[in-house]
């Protein structure tokens, strides 16, 4: 799904992802599209990709705003009719959420 994702969006200036998406197809995309790889490398890989660690660390920010969201019953089940309304408590849960290191 990476792939589609990178065409739907605006250029990123680097991808942060998690050892799921370290394949050198992907890589190769990335390198031409002039988009840096922070993508810790699978454990069989005999020589890893350098990783920038600082950039990797913000990738848990992301994941744990996620997991918050997860939390909340009402957007796990979508019960908003109106999408102003689903995203305005989606904001809400963003804004909210503690971002301790």
């Amino acid at each position: 799904m990476a792939l589609p994702l990178l065409s739907a969006v605006t250029k990123p200036k680097r991808l942060i992802s998690d050892k799921a998406y370290d394949v050198d197809r992907l890589r190769r995309l990335l390198k031409e599209r002039r988009i840096k790889a922070v993508i810790s490398s699978l454990a069989n890989r005999t020589v890893p990709y350098p990783l920038d660690h600082p950039a990797y660390r913000r990738r848990k920010l992301i994941e744990r705003l996620f997991c918050r969201l997860k939390d909340c019953r009402r957007i796990a089940t979508c019960h908003d009719r109106l999408a102003r309304t689903y995203l305005a408590r989606l904001a809400l849960i963003a804004v909210t959420t503690e971002w301790s290191k």
